[in-house]
């Protein structure tokens, strides 16, 4: 079977994955979800297997080998230093960001690597982690392969797949597998998805927040949705007061803190609350609005390019899209109470889950169509139905939204999620923004294409793709800019 023919069969197969809120929404940390985030949790399945079944004290040795995507931009998205991470037993979301750069320095200095539970090993990253750039697994382009040498001569070895936003996948796993829930409402395609608003006559997000009862109590899915906001408006106001040179040596400068020194003047504030409160009470003109908005989104993905904490929304490379389109609407409309925050996380992971079962959330298989043309559409139809828009709108508008990002390719220079990567979230942001104002002055009966359609087109032009402008680094941008003469 080739590499096509697997990901059709992968495609399809998905239209059966039950997927949460929290699924799409994750907390993490940068610069990628599919090469940092995922590698990271795979790491930690690993020792954690090994844990359960041998026990971590009978490990003598551990060998990683990346493979495609993940060999060829690693260095850059710190896929190596994700991987130390998870073997150490630290978790994206609890862990100190600011201490990571001195423990992997350790564990290159002294050549061992420590679990949080006392237990070490030797581990040479230079010997033992290895980055197959010539080298590809048929099932996905990111796949990296862990092997553990137990005492007694015992070989433990797992193949990993990062799919995308974080998600991972062992070899010989089905997409999806695990225990199935019994959901109110079980949706497929955005074709299931109107007929059950119809039926129901209820918005995509209340239909989401039903179903996300079968994994936990009201409270708690009301509760983990503002953290999950509170994690990007905090990111957001990290990032508009953070300057200077982002790391990973193309000399890029920051330029969130910059813009919001001159949009804020005079204004006092102290805290993320009172800056926001500033921004809400004052009249800004057109041209204002659209800085801030680029503002927004320019903060989180410097931040992300700086090893920080965020919210994959539904990747890493895109976790800007969102929030500035969420922090739009919560400072320059009437819609900013906690349920308009949560209903507007509930319709936009529902739309990123439709992408992710009809296409793919990975730009190592879609290129950046799927990363910020998927983020722009789940922003898009979230702030539709926030703004009044009915189920088919916001619909109309996730449409809208990816139509004008089909064919969107991943090409990285150095491998870094900096360029194009951080201003493409201020397009994708406010296309998203022009897309639900299409749509909330449109008739959805008379639209030409569907979502659904978009989706298959997506996938399909996904699949057509030449794969070196699928996270490889090995053309467009990536191949066409001297190193040495960036400076923005």
């Amino acid at each position: 079977m080739n590499r096509n023919t697997f990901y059709f069969h992968l495609g399809m197969a998905r239209q059966t994955e039950q997927i949460s809120v929290f699924d799409i929404f994750k907390i993490g940390v940068g610069p990628s979800s599919s090469h940092t985030l995922g590698p990271w949790r795979a790491a930690q399945d690993f020792m954690q297997t090994i844990g359960s079944t041998a026990g971590l004290s009978s490990i003598l040795r551990i060998e990683v080998d990346l493979y495609g995507s993940l060999a060829k931009t690693g260095k850059g998205h710190g896929t190596d230093m994700a991987v130390m991470m998870g073997l150490m037993g630290e978790d994206p979301v609890l862990c100190d960001t600011q201490a990571i750069g001195d423990k992997i320095s350790r564990i290159r200095e002294s050549r061992t690597l420590q679990h949080l539970s006392g237990f070490q090993f030797a581990f040479d990253p230079a010997i033992q982690l290895r980055f197959r750039k010539q080298e590809s697994l048929p099932a996905h382009p990111n796949a990296m392969k862990l092997t553990a040498e137990l005492n007694g001569g015992r070989i433990f070895s797992q193949i990993y797949y990062s799919v995308g936003g974080g998600f991972i996948r062992k070899e010989g796993e089905a997409e999806g597998a695990g225990m199935r829930r019994k959901l109110a409402f079980e949706v497929h395609d955005a074709d299931d998805l109107t007929q059950l608003c119809m039926s129901s006559r209820l918005g995509i997000s209340e239909l989401v927040w039903r179903n996300e009862k079968a994994w936990r109590p009201e409270q708690e899915t009301f509760d983990g949705l503002l953290g999950i906001w509170r994690v990007m408006r905090d990111c957001m106001y990290k990032g508009c007061h953070s300057s200077g040179i982002l790391p990973g040596g193309l000399n890029v400068s920051r330029r969130a803190a910059q813009m919001n020194r001159r949009l804020c003047a005079e204004m006092v504030y102290d805290s993320a609350a009172m800056w926001m409160e500033g921004i809400r009470n004052r009249k800004w003109n057109f041209n204002e609005v659209l800085n801030w908005v680029s503002c927004f989104a320019l903060a989180v993905n410097e931040e992300n390019a700086s090893l920080s904490r965020v919210v994959t929304a539904p990747t890493n490379g895109a976790a800007g899209v969102v929030p500035a389109v969420l922090m739009y609407m919560q400072l320059f409309t009437d819609r900013h109470t906690d349920q308009d925050v949560v209903n507007f996380l509930l319709t936009a992971s529902e739309i990123g889950s439709l992408f992710k079962k009809g296409a793919t959330i990975s730009a190592a298989m879609g290129g950046c169509q799927a990363e910020i043309g998927v983020s722009s559409a789940m922003a898009a139809a979230a702030l539709t139905e926030c703004m009044g828009g009915s189920a088919a709108q916001a619909m109309q508008a996730a449409e809208i939204a990816m139509e004008h990002h089909l064919g969107m390719t991943c090409d990285p220079i150095g491998g870094l999620v900096q360029i194009p990567c951080i201003e493409r979230n201020t397009m994708g942001a406010i296309k998203a923004i022009t897309a639900a104002q299409l749509a909330l002055e449109s008739d959805p009966e008379r639209a030409k294409v569907s979502l659904d359609g978009v989706i298959k087109t997506m996938w399909e032009t996904a699949r057509d793709m030449n794969e070196k402008y699928k996270e490889t680094a090995d053309g467009g941008l990536a191949t066409h800019i001297p190193l040495g003469l960036i400076e923005c």
